[in-house]
């Protein structure tokens, strides 16, 4: 079936689009407004893009007035953010964290989390997330309804027992977003298989 989006509504093609490139990273995106308030909201338009310079990308939308929403707002104000990463027991947190609270409402209050300080940015992590990624906004770039923001990564926060020998890290099992609106994965089913080099392939198929 070929589906042309220029003939279905936005709506149609979001669903389209988001049931299709999954599994997607969860961003819980922490920002600070210019009254302290510490803002916390998931988003799944959210990758790593570069590793020299450290690079991810988190898309945001509008809210429903069309105005921009309180996370990209804050980052646009203060140039940084923090993303942190969404395991399973804190998936209820997260879920609650996506409502539509007020500006002047902390997300993290209604979820019955706490903050962590941060070593690099003044905005605060999660402290019950296994994992944070202190970011400095690099450029902003708008994307019709959306706004790409593109963080440098400049503090790592790892829970001590995710950390192996050489960084490597263990056990770590985010959850994933699958089709809107609201379909999940875990991520604890896994298998590693080595690359093979074009050396390999040719000496296979001779």
């Amino acid at each position: 079936m070929q589906i042309d989006p220029t003939q279905h509504s936005a709506a149609e093609s979001y669903k389209l689009l988001t049931n299709l490139v999954v599994p997607r990273p969860i961003a819980w995106v922490t920002s600070q407004n210019q009254n302290g308030v510490v803002n916390l909201a998931p988003f799944s338009f959210f990758n790593a893009v570069g590793s020299n310079p450290l690079y991810i990308i988190v898309s945001v939308g509008q809210n429903e007035s069309g105005k921009p929403k309180d996370t990209a707002a804050n980052i646009e104000a203060n140039g940084e953010f923090v993303v942190n990463l969404v395991t399973e027991e804190v998936f209820t947190a997260m879920n609650i964290s996506a409502a539509d609270f007020p500006a002047d409402q902390s997300e993290l209050e209604a979820a019955s989390l706490n903050t962590a300080p941060s070593v690099r940015i003044k905005t605060p992590r999660v402290a019950e997330a296994q994992a944070s990624l202190e970011c400095k906004l690099f450029s902003a770039q708008p994307l019709g309804t959306y706004t790409l923001f593109i963080g440098e990564v400049v503090m790592f926060h790892v829970a001590d027992h995710l950390v192996g020998p050489r960084l490597h890290i263990n056990n770590f099992a985010p959850i994933g977003r699958l089709g809107s609106p609201s379909v999940y994965c875990r991520t604890t089913d896994r298998f590693d298989i080595p690359r093979v080099t074009y050396a390999q392939w040719l000496s296979g198929n001779k």
